[in-house]
């Protein structure tokens, strides 16, 4: 359950977005357009600064408010960009093009390079071409996560990282499947299938973490 009184405060302590990610974050807002929410944000600067990965996979790109949020936080931890790539996936026209217009605003073309196409059309060339990737974050279309979930595991070394976001569905998840509007039962059944193969894989440590719409994290082991 929400506490609006928690979040209302958490917010006021929050520091403040830089002039571009405000405008992004209110452009997000007036199209109806799904981002990252406020403490996902920082939770995921903190793993990124924490982890200090080289290479990022992005599994849907929307308006690259993301992409910038996790470049962003690796600048403070190196203090350079140098040999830092962040590639992103973007099926949309839309999207596309204003994610690229976000990103040459903040300056980082030369880092965050999207991949316009299907994520998983992509996905099967990235795997051809044995790339690897510290961390793939997650953040597409919920039915399709299981989909995309083996090719993540090609891409990952041991160690790498997955974070799966908005896997709770505002706790949708936890319910029987015919207490949910009919037209939502085939994500909710994969999405429940989902957090079962990353919690049931013997070559996976994940810890499911219920803030924002809930948050996955999925450590390689082998």
């Amino acid at each position: 359950m929400e506490n609006f009184e928690m979040d209302k405060f958490l917010d006021y302590i929050r520091p403040e977005d830089n002039e571009l990610l405000r405008d992004m974050k209110a452009y997000a807002i007036t199209n109806n357009i799904p981002i990252i929410r406020n403490e996902m944000k920082q939770f995921l600067e903190t793993l990124v600064m924490i982890y200090k990965p080289k290479r990022i996979l992005e599994i849907g790109t929307a308006i690259g408010y993301s992409s910038i949020v996790m470049v962003e936080a690796l600048r403070k931890s190196y203090k350079t960009l140098e040999g830092i790539e962040l590639i992103s996936l973007e099926r949309s026209d839309e999207m596309y093009s204003k994610a690229i217009e976000n990103i040459n605003l903040a300056k980082l073309s030369h880092i965050i390079k999207i991949r316009h196409d299907e994520a998983e059309i992509q996905l099967k060339k990235i795997v051809n071409s044995a790339e690897k990737f510290d961390i793939i974050f997650m953040d597409a279309a919920k039915g399709q996560y299981l989909t995309f979930l083996p090719y993540c595991m090609k891409l990952l070394p041991v160690n790498g990282l997955l974070i799966s976001d908005n896997v709770l569905q505002s706790g949708e998840v936890a319910k029987s499947r015919f207490s949910v509007p009919r037209r939502q039962r085939t994500i909710h059944q994969r999405m429940r299938e989902y957090l079962w193969e990353l919690n049931h894989r013997e070559d996976l440590q994940t810890s499911i973490i219920d803030i924002a719409d809930g948050v996955t994290l999925s450590v390689k082991l082998s």
